[in-house]
């Protein structure tokens, strides 16, 4: 998209970032001569998502707040669906946990007034998060993402009773499909403020539904006991924030900001208002960044999921987007969901699960690698055998991990895969390479260059017979390097010497991407 124009008006100058509907982009509006940010729906997403991006704009055209990101126009060109959004140039929240007592309470005193100003005009947001706010160089707050937010006379696009918002910051109400009010964004304001001060969240857990019974029953550690410097008023109006029962909290975002300010009051710490850059923000942003410049932004990772069990997908996503550099864009059920959608969007990774309905991860492979060769492919599954990791590593997989791997392991697994490296997981690696520690030096098991070859042959999917008339050796030749080979590798069969070679970089998966092409 960078250099294109929309509608005639709009030069896409810089890509922002990704979210799991839209791709956001900075642009220059050449009729009123000022940036832009441009949020575009990304293609086939569901009714219920599209309704809800044109609804976002419907929300924000109705506020009109310094601490709010406005929202300029709604558009279409061809088949792209975009708002046309203030430029905020600033940092997410995020870079501003853990925070000082007297920066929490001067950005929590201005998400709370913004909110307060959209619950006036019977807005909620329902999706407050560090990741929804930004902070300007200026030290402001503007609250971006709106395409949660609720009007009062709206239609509900989302069946009561269904999950909507981001897990880790849902008020009790939200995690049980209940009715919302204000008091909703009061309570996920109160889990950003006590992740600002404690630099932790106070219910966090890798299960979805885990998670959601701490967020209705669990009640949070006491700040203090995480950051004991925090002073004792701040810790009361975080946790009366983030009382279970609505009743029990702050009934108004104002009456939040006017704790919030006594906090400074009670403690003696002045804070500028004079509406100067306050010496805070600097001190801040200036630490997180490197020779004056802004801090590099993590590149955006965008997942598709394909995995027929919906729990571990809905699992999956919601341990991915716990770090930020990853967004799911999109999930399927079956193989050939799988296929379509990766052909569509054409994410930066899809995480394919083997054994699917209509077609299997095995069968809808060669296809993506065929006409997607630049998304990179992680198989995570159940199946362990050698010969499907062998199917699937010359299918075009670029890594085989099981859905035993832990949270860690998974994670950096994803991004080496990004690296171009093959992963080749734990519980896979301990099968392909158990017993690879030799006693003799590894000059001692040096493999030639046929043994090489001949090691390519087997990953590819050849048979003794076919390698050996490929290589031009005869067939007993064959046989007898191999069960030398074997014995180099310390490996049990033909399979897994290949896949030890694999691991080792005596073949490469390029290499047998490119043997198996030319088949």
């Amino acid at each position: 998209m960078i250099g294109q124009k929309l509608r005639n008006r709009y030069e896409i100058r810089e890509h922002l970032g990704d979210g799991s509907t839209a791709t956001v982009y900075k642009a220059y509006d050449e009729r009123l001569e000022r940036e832009v940010a441009i949020k575009m729906l990304l293609p086939h997403v569901r009714e219920s998502t599209r309704k809800r991006f044109f609804q976002e704009a419907t929300s924000a055209a109705a506020l009109n707040h310094p601490n709010i990101m406005a929202i300029y126009d709604i558009d279409q060109d061809g088949d792209r669906h975009f708002l046309v959004t203030e430029f905020v140039d600033g940092v997410s929240l995020s870079f501003y946990v853990p925070s000082a007592p007297d920066v929490i309470v001067e950005l929590g005193q201005q998400i709370a007034n913004a909110l307060q100003y959209a619950h006036e005009r019977q807005i909620i947001h329902r999706d407050i998060k560090p990741a929804n706010i930004k902070v300007t160089p200026e030290g402001q707050i503007k609250i971006m993402d709106l395409g949660l937010a609720l009007p009062h006379d709206a239609k509900r696009v989302t069946a009561h009773g269904m999950v909507i918002g981001t897990p880790a910051y849902l008020s009790p109400e939200q995690a049980q499909g209940g009715k919302l009010d204000n008091r909703t964004d009061i309570y996920s304001l109160g889990i950003v403020l006590y992740e600002m001060a404690t630099g932790q969240l106070p219910f966090n857990a890798d299960d979805i539904g885990a998670l959601l019974l701490q967020q209705v029953k669990q009640p949070p550690t006491p700040p203090r006991d995480l950051a004991p410097e925090l002073p004792a008023a701040l810790e009361s109006v975080i946790l009366k924030a983030l009382e279970k029962n609505p009743a029990r909290r702050y009934q108004t975002c104002t009456a939040l900001a006017a704790a919030l300010k006594a906090v400074v009051a009670d403690d003696g710490t002045k804070i500028d208002t004079s509406g100067s850059r306050p010496a805070w923000a600097d001190t801040l942003v200036v630490s997180r960044q490197s020779s004056g410049q802004r801090a590099p932004r993590k590149r955006t990772i965008r997942v598709i999921l394909a995995d027929d069990h919906t729990l571990l997908r809905k699992s999956l996503a919601n341990l991915l987007e716990m770090h930020e550099e990853f967004v799911v864009i999109a999930e399927a059920g079956d193989g050939e969901s799988a296929l379509q959608q990766t052909l569509s969007i054409l994410p930066d990774i899809l995480l394919l699960d083997l054994n699917m309905p209509v077609k299997t991860g095995l069968e809808i492979l060669p296809q993506i690698r065929e006409e997607a060769p630049d998304v990179k492919v992680l198989v995570l599954t159940g199946r362990e055998e050698d010969a499907y990791i062998i199917r699937a590593l010359r299918a075009g997989a670029h890594g085989y991990m099981l859905k035993s791997t832990d949270e860690k392991e998974l994670v950096d697994g994803i991004r080496k895969v990004m690296e171009g490296q093959l992963v080749l997981g734990r519980g896979v690696a301990e099968k392909i390479v158990g017993g690879m520690l030799s006693p003799n030096s590894p000059g001692d098991h040096k493999l030639t260059e046929l043994d090489q070859k001949i090691l390519l042959h087997i990953a590819a999917g050849y048979d003794n017979e076919q390698i050996a008339k490929k290589l031009n050796i005869s067939l007993v030749d064959m046989i007898e390097m191999l069960a030398i080979i074997m014995n180099k590798l310390e490996s049990k069969d033909r399979y897994a010497a290949a896949l030890k070679a694999l691991r080792e970089g005596y073949i490469l998966l390029d290499d047998l991407h490119d043997i198996d092409r030319k088949r």
